[in-house]
């Protein structure tokens, strides 16, 4: 390469001088190269890649590959350059030039990695098999082997003679790599039982997480709250401690709602007749007051009970028609899963009165038309309540203190 500039150089006395004026026209040949390789070259690469059809190829480019691969123009420029010096210098001058090629390929390498997990992630496959943590191993191993090349090119040795000397320091390599190994050995546990996934709702109160998982990656996954902050948990806490993935609600297509209403148990009182025409009227609850009329009277009747006193025999009361009804509604609701446990219910009697309860499931799993719909149905459980004559047991309040003053 030096031969073009011997016309030149045959104007310099031999010295130091001489090394300088070298120096000079090897950076400029080597701008010169950087130049003709990230102006033209890439340039070309780019035009090439804008013009295809493939997705693939525009992400290497985002990602750096191929500007950096235009770095190894000036080591290559260098390295033949070499030649022109004395061959003491050639030799430490050309391991130097190597040296810089090897980081330039570690950097090239990286960018690929990171390239085909970016690659990886647009297709369907990624959601149920995340392989980000895989490829931060593979970057790290080849950050950590070239870096040992590169160690051992510089002061020309041989790397493997360096690896088996790490070799005998594998105690400390384990303790100074432990969260990395058990966040790797996490992370093939993650990928292979589908414990998460990206998209995921997870709950974990011990970390204040309770969002979507946005990111799986080696040392940690990343939450996004339903506040839109950030919680990054390390990777193998999902193995060591408990959390909720509320997956399987998703994908069932039910959530559930259950919730209960205290009753004031001073407002339970069996139904008088009048009361049980004016609930007739309710169409969704006559088939229920007839036929249990019907089934109550045939009872009464064999058993020949004295009906002039309330409580001898079977009689229908306010509650329990009440249940019946709450029944028939929410069978009829359109936003109730028919096919997913249904209950309605009484809870043991207590301070706050006679707990009803129900449990059913929305078939709507999205959180806010969820809550609207849990909303809508306990609105109406709580307007329906005084037409049965019942009361909703309540603490005294100010205002109750105050009317019983007045």
């Amino acid at each position: 390469m030096m031969d073009l500039f011997e016309p030149i150089l045959a104007w310099v006395p031999a010295g130091p001088g001489r090394y300088a004026v070298i120096g000079a026209i090897l950076l400029a040949a080597c701008a010169l190269a950087y130049f003709v390789a990230k102006r033209v070259l890439l340039r070309l690469i780019e035009f090439v890649v804008k013009k295809s059809a493939t997705r693939w190829d525009d992400i290497l480019l985002e990602r750096g590959v191929f500007d950096r691969v235009a770095w190894l123009a000036p080591g290559l420029v260098c390295y033949y350059a070499a030649y022109e010096f004395d061959a003491s210098i050639e030799a430490v001058a050309q391991r130097l030039v190597v040296a810089y090629m090897q980081i330039v390929a570690i950097l090239v390498v990286t960018s690929l990695l990171s390239g085909i997990s970016d690659i990886y992630a647009t297709t369907a496959r990624a959601r149920m098999l995340p392989i980000k943590g895989y490829v931060q191993v593979a970057k790290l191993v080849v950050t950590l082997v070239g870096g040992i090349t590169v160690f051992a090119t510089v002061i020309d040795r041989s790397p493997w003679g360096l690896l088996s000397g790490i070799g005998a320091a594998t105690a400390i390599i384990l303790l100074v790599f432990k969260d990395t190994i058990l966040s790797f050995v996490a992370s093939i546990q993650i990928a292979s039982t589908g414990v998460i996934r990206i998209g995921d709702w997870v709950s974990m109160p011990q970390y204040g997480a309770d969002g979507d998982v946005v990111d799986i990656a080696l040392y940690r996954v990343t939450i996004q709250n339903w506040d839109k902050t950030l919680t990054a948990i390390p990777t193998h806490k999902f193995l060591d401690e408990s959390f909720t993935n509320w997956r399987g609600m998703s994908e069932s297509g039910g959530r559930r709602i259950k919730r209960a209403v205290g009753i004031d148990m001073t407002s339970v009182h069996f139904l008088e007749p009048a009361e049980l025409e004016r609930l007739s009227k309710i169409q969704i609850l006559k088939p229920y007051i007839d036929d249990k009329l019907s089934e109550l009277s045939a009872w009464n009747a064999e058993h020949a009970i004295d009906d002039s006193v309330a409580v001898n025999g079977r009689r229908m009361t306010n509650l329990g028609t009440f249940r019946a009804y709450l029944v028939a509604y929410l069978k009829r609701h359109p936003k109730i899963h028919k096919e997913m446990t249904f209950l309605v219910r009484q809870l043991s009697p207590g301070a706050e009165g006679v707990p009803l309860e129900i449990y059913v499931f929305s078939n709507d799993t999205r959180w806010v038309e969820y809550e609207a719909v849990q909303s809508d149905i306990f609105d109406h459980v709580l307007s329906a309540l005084p037409y049965f004559g019942l009361r909703v047991f309540q603490n005294p309040t100010g205002a109750d203190f105050k009317s019983l003053a007045g």
